[in-house]
């Protein structure tokens, strides 16, 4: 029985894309198919290469091409991955989407979510920017070992640009480099905001699948500023068990939820979600709680997107500026990467409300 192109389409119909619910033919995802006697070689390209669903794609491609095609058949998957995106317009059209890290107070981890969030997408292939725009402790600097970096500026058609500082595969942008390290930063509204705009507009970020936003605790004028200046793919809110900082966490919620505001929750981070010592790691304790944010997310109806253990060594990875997620194969390290795909995978599926051909 000859094996033909369409004989693996049509099996690979039978493949969902567990997030989209479309069939990988349908998706445009596969692409490249091989055929050399039983031996069949294709690609599938994937929305975001921090994937959770990765494996389980691959495995079910494989079993497709046994099952409807041959089953002796040598099946030899490639998986890649090309980023959609719904952004358009003039600002950043080289950035596919922009996720704003947010948390209702200070002092529930955001910066250390969205140092590992970047890392972590790096990590897995993906080209990731990172701005620091918490004007109250800017710490960015310090989490990727560049305290001493200065951004340079490039010339483009007769027009300054900053260039961001590169560390661990991450372009960085932080209010910390405008600013003496051994003093605090103290800027009214206005210049902050001038600040953010510089950092977004006026640096040459080159192509980025995610640019990520840190930004400052409760709600602001930097948070008017971000929506006003550049559409928000989605945002992320950072929370602890407890309650007052669920409290908090409620009300970041709802004001991207704000019509003048209208920017798609992606979900929830829960950071020290309990304590896990190092001589017993498999233990857990919740210090501060138990499920807070699970239950605050099946109430406002959005996605858990991780759990992040309250362990010291993530603590020291950030003051020595390598973030905890590079520590690999350690629980903290998963736990983050697990974050990341759920991310990557909240917003693939909000770019597929509106259909973007994967090129």
């Amino acid at each position: 029985m000859n094996i033909t192109k369409e004989k693996i389409l049509d099996a690979l119909r039978n493949v969902e894309d567990p997030d989209l619910k479309k069939d990988l033919v349908t998706l445009g995802m596969v692409k490249d198919i091989e055929i050399e006697g039983k031996n069949i070689a294709f690609t599938i390209v994937l929305t975001t290469p921090a994937c959770p669903m990765k494996e389980l794609i691959k495995r079910n491609c494989e079993k497709a091409i046994t099952d409807f095609v041959d089953k002796d058949a040598v099946v030899k998957v490639n998986m890649t991955a090309t980023v959609t995106t719904q952004r358009t317009g003039n600002v950043l059209p080289n950035v596919k989407n922009i996720i704003a890290i947010a948390s209702g107070k200070g002092g529930v981890g955001k910066s250390t979510i969205s140092a590992n969030l970047a890392c972590a997408l790096a990590m897995q292939g993906a080209r990731v920017g990172l701005i620091d725009a918490d004007i109250y402790g800017p710490s960015v600097p310090i989490m990727f070992d560049v305290v001493n970096e200065k951004p340079m500026v490039r010339d483009i058609n007769g027009k300054s640009f900053l260039v961001p500082v590169e560390s661990y595969g991450v372009k960085l942008l932080s209010i910390g480099f405008f600013a003496d390290v051994n003093q605090a930063v103290v800027w009214r509204g206005p210049i902050a905001v001038r600040a953010l705009n510089q950092m977004l507009t006026e640096a040459d970020w080159g192509e980025l699948d995610y640019m990520i936003v840190d930004l400052p605790p409760g709600t602001g004028d930097i948070h008017l500023s971000l929506v006003g200046a550049v559409p928000v793919t989605g945002a992320v809110i950072v929370s602890t068990p407890q309650n007052v900082a669920l409290a908090d966490a409620k009300k970041a919620v709802a004001m991207f939820k704000m019509p003048a505001i209208n920017v798609p929750v992606l979900g929830i981070v829960e950071n020290m979600a309990y304590f896990s010592p190092p001589e017993l790691p498999e233990n857990k304790y919740y210090i501060f709680g138990r499920e807070g944010a699970t239950r605050l997310a099946e109430t406002l109806e959005i996605p858990l997107l991780g759990e992040i253990p309250l362990v010291e060594s993530i603590c020291e990875a950030g003051d020595v500026g390598r973030p905890a997620v590079l520590q690999k194969n350690t629980p903290q390290a998963l736990a983050f990467l697990e974050m990341a795909g759920n991310i990557a995978q909240q917003v693939a599926i909000r770019n597929s409300i509106i259909k973007v051909p994967i090129a």
